[in-house]
């Protein structure tokens, strides 16, 4: 006797492609309100609505990322 239920005959293609395609119609609906892309007003970039842009760093019409600024990355650790 196996400890696991197995099944007691195969799965059709058919049936287990209909499984599928009712998951991912589920998953595609939730996934649509999720983020709205709106254009930039400043620089007319898409970008995701009620953040600041990615490209010119500002929100509702004010600066909010310095973009000019020059990030210095550490790669190595001082001593």
């Amino acid at each position: 006797m196996s400890k696991h239920p197995t099944p007691k005959k195969k799965t059709s293609k058919a049936r287990g492609k209909r499984r599928y395609a009712s998951f991912k119609t589920k998953a595609q609906r939730k996934l649509v309100n999720i983020a709205t892309l709106v254009t930039c007003k400043s620089c007319g970039s898409k970008c995701v609505a009620h953040s600041a842009c990615p490209d010119c760093g500002k929100y509702r019409g004010r600066q909010v990322i310095d973009k000019k600024k020059k990030i210095e990355k550490i790669t190595k650790i001082k001593a």
